[in-house]
């Protein structure tokens, strides 16, 4: 990449992410067991179903409009859209009305959910301007985890952003550059200054939410956000590199291995209360599944199995819901613009 080349730390993350050519999300199929990760809809095939009806009730509660436009950000391998489809048909009325979009930028992927997914009702885009009129739910979960972030430090009241710098051939170092003004006022204007050690800001990120807001604004309708992240701010890097299930080195298999850091949701409700948009109380990924009704699903299908698979329905279970595992490290939001407040999934 040449000699002492500098480059952002969020820039770094996307062309080790999604270059064309060696990207890690161009250039393979990641989720699974043989891939480097597991996400819900993996583990379980009830994270999906559970979703699909929710997002049912939420159709409801808006008077059932004729046109309703579900996007699911970032769709991976597509057994998650595949599941709320088959779920979606037991709904006929709801399905009538029904257009999936599925947001995705990796042609590899495409390519892998083409396959899983043969449904008309199913298009695929690239830009949110491709939506048709209509109530627009969009749906991410472990979505915004993927896309990069800046990091940011205070030195001898200077604040710096974290580049990486190519000093010669496999050998990559963090350096320290004056932040720009225009990313002073972002952090200023989100309150982030005023926090020591490390900043993080999702400028890639904020920039896609600002898509998203338009449509739902123009459309009403809300998103729904399920992802790896923190309420209370975090003064530290959240930034991780992981290989076949394990941690790795930030600089090692760069393309061949998963870069993710943890999302602020504070700093997405603060997002979406100055788009004037409704925002429910965020919550753990336990609480919500458990409160639209997951265990006494289980218990429904589990009565009808064998032991062995009743053990194996509780294991998934505890991985979705225990504290230990995914329950209280995945977070909940959802902020809408809706004729009627909905808190399904929200409230005690």
């Amino acid at each position: 990449m040449g000699q002492s080349k500098i480059v952002s730390l969020d820039r770094f993350v996307e062309k080790s992410l999604y270059d064309k050519e060696f990207g890690y999300y161009s250039t393979r199929n990641p989720f699974g067991v043989s891939g480097d990760f597991i996400t819900s809809p993996l583990v379980s095939i009830l994270f999906g179903e559970m979703i699909a009806i929710w997002t049912v009730a939420f159709w409801e509660s808006q008077q059932k409009p004729k046109n309703f436009n579900f996007i699911e950000l970032g769709p991976g391998d597509g057994s998650l859209c595949k599941t709320l489809l088959n779920t979606f048909k037991k709904f006929p009325e709801f399905y009538n009305s029904l257009n999936v979009y599925l947001y995705e930028k990796s042609e590899h992927l495409i390519k892998i959910q083409k396959k899983e997914i043969k449904n008309d009702k199913v298009l695929w885009i690239r830009k949110m301007d491709k939506i048709k009129n209509g109530t627009s739910l969009f749906f991410g979960n472990e979505f915004f985890d993927a896309i990069p972030i800046k990091q940011f430090e205070k030195k001898n009241k200077t604040f710096y952003e974290k580049f990486i710098r190519y000093k010669k051939k496999d050998h990559l170092e963090f350096f320290l550059k004056k932040a720009s003004k225009n990313d002073l006022k972002e952090l200023k204007k989100f309150n982030l200054l005023k926090k020591g050690g490390v900043i993080e800001y999702p400028k890639m990120g904020i920039a896609e939410l600002n898509k998203i807001i338009s449509v739902i604004k123009r459309y009403q309708g809300g998103i729904l956000l399920i992802d790896y992240g923190y309420k209370k701010s975090q003064k530290i890097s959240t930034i991780q590199s992981i290989k076949a299930h394990k941690k790795n080195s930030l600089f090692k298999n760069i393309g061949n291995s998963d870069i993710t850091s943890l999302v602020n949701f504070s700093l997405l409700k603060n997002l979406f209360i100055k788009n004037k948009l409704k925002i429910n109380k965020i919550v753990s990924q336990s609480f919500f599944l458990q409160k639209i009704g997951i265990l006494k699903r289980a218990s429904i299908l589990a009565s009808k199995m064998t032991f062995r698979e009743k053990s194996n329905i509780y294991f998934r279970m505890q991985r979705l819901l225990s504290n230990k595992q995914m329950g209280a490290l995945f977070k909940v939001a959802f902020a809408y613009k809706g004729k009627k407040k909905f808190t399904l999934g929200f409230e005690k």
